[in-house]
């Protein structure tokens, strides 16, 4: 429970300074769904989001995986 929790706290911290560090950003693209597109995007968001997401999937799966032993 601990290492989740430290995770999560890591990871928040990181998208925030994905939301600051993007401000300045002026290469945008959109990011084409299997419906839908979405709006113009930083690419920096785009890569730096999924990294947080990948990071986050990968604790938590850890932590499922953990919890069963």
């Amino acid at each position: 429970m601990k290492n989740l929790v430290i995770s999560i706290i890591f990871n928040f911290s990181l998208f925030i300074l994905l939301l600051v560090g993007i401000q300045n950003s002026s290469y945008k693209r959109k990011v084409n769904l299997l419906i839908n597109e979405t709006v113009n995007l930083p690419v920096s968001f785009i890569l730096g989001s999924s990294f947080i997401m990948g990071s986050l999937t990968g604790s938590l799966l850890y932590a499922n995986l953990l919890s069963k032993d």
